[in-house]
C-alpha cells in the first residue's frame, strides 16, 4: 500500500487526536480498495450532496481509482 497523506494536520495537544488525520486516510484508502476488490459502490457526501464512487483496481499498478457520478 501506499503511503497515505493526510489532507490537514491535527495541532490538538492530545496525541491520539495528532495521529487522527493519517489514521482516517489509511482507512479511507483501505475502504476504496475493499470497495475495488468487492465491486462495491463507495458513497460519500461533499458540500452537501451525495455522490457514489465506483472504485476500481487497475491491472498494471494494483492501486484503487475511482469514477465519480453524482447522486441524482
Amino acid at each position: 500500500m501506499s503511503s497515505v497523506q493526510p489532507l490537514h494536520t491535527s495541532r490538538l495537544p492530545d496525541t491520539d487526536m495528532q495521529a487522527a488525520p493519517v489514521a482516517l486516510a489509511r482507512a479511507a484508502q483501505r475502504a476504496r480498495e475493499l470497495a475495488a476488490r468487492t465491486g462495491t459502490v463507495l458513497v460519500y457526501s461533499e458540500n452537501g450532496r451525495l455522490f457514489e464512487k465506483q472504485a476500481t483496481l487497475p491491472a498494471a499498478e494494483g492501486h484503487a481509482t475511482t469514477r465519480e457520478s453524482p447522486d441524482e
